[in-house]
């Protein structure tokens, strides 16, 4: 497969497992949390299907495309591990996450993501929804939207 057919799957299979992730919540109160900003495509989707959400945003930079900067009040940037240890302590509560950190590096990416799981896990409503591009650690897999193939993304039960 090409990198170009490879990298349209994987936006495809992001897409669908947001819009999975936002019905499977949708009884739950609670914010919305986009780990690693980019370019703001998954932030601007997710604020799309998800208008009434708060969505909260962490990333180290904000290199984002101008229409995708967050609200000031709701973009924390900076380390990883640093914002989410704020938004535990600020008794934040997330209904869904989403999780696109990356060096781009698969071993220290998957790495990276297992550090950051019991972080991350703090934060989360029971009941609520991973969505992943990295293997997650400490929560419940579950199989995300039909549409795509396992072990493509990551879908987890909190």
């Amino acid at each position: 497969m090409s990198r170009l057919n490879s990298m349209m799957r994987r936006l495809a299979a992001q897409a669908d497992g947001l819009e999975w992730g936002n019905t499977m919540v949708d009884s739950l109160s609670g914010d919305f949390l986009d780990m690693g900003l980019g370019n703001g495509r998954t932030y601007d989707h997710i604020r799309e299907i998800a208008p009434e959400r708060r969505i909260w945003v962490i990333d180290r930079a904000l290199n984002c495309h101008p229409s995708c900067v967050p609200p000031e009040e709701d973009f924390l940037q900076g380390e990883a591990e640093e914002m989410l240890k704020k938004m535990s302590a600020d008794g934040t509560k997330v209904a869904m996450a989403h999780y696109d950190f990356g060096f781009g590096d698969k071993e220290k990416d998957v790495a990276e993501a297992a550090r950051l799981s019991a972080m991350i896990k703090e934060i989360m409503l029971p009941g609520g929804v991973l969505v992943s591009g990295q293997p997650l650690v400490g929560f419940e897999q579950v199989r995300g939207p039909t549409t795509v193939a396992p072990e493509r993304y990551y879908f987890y039960r909190t």
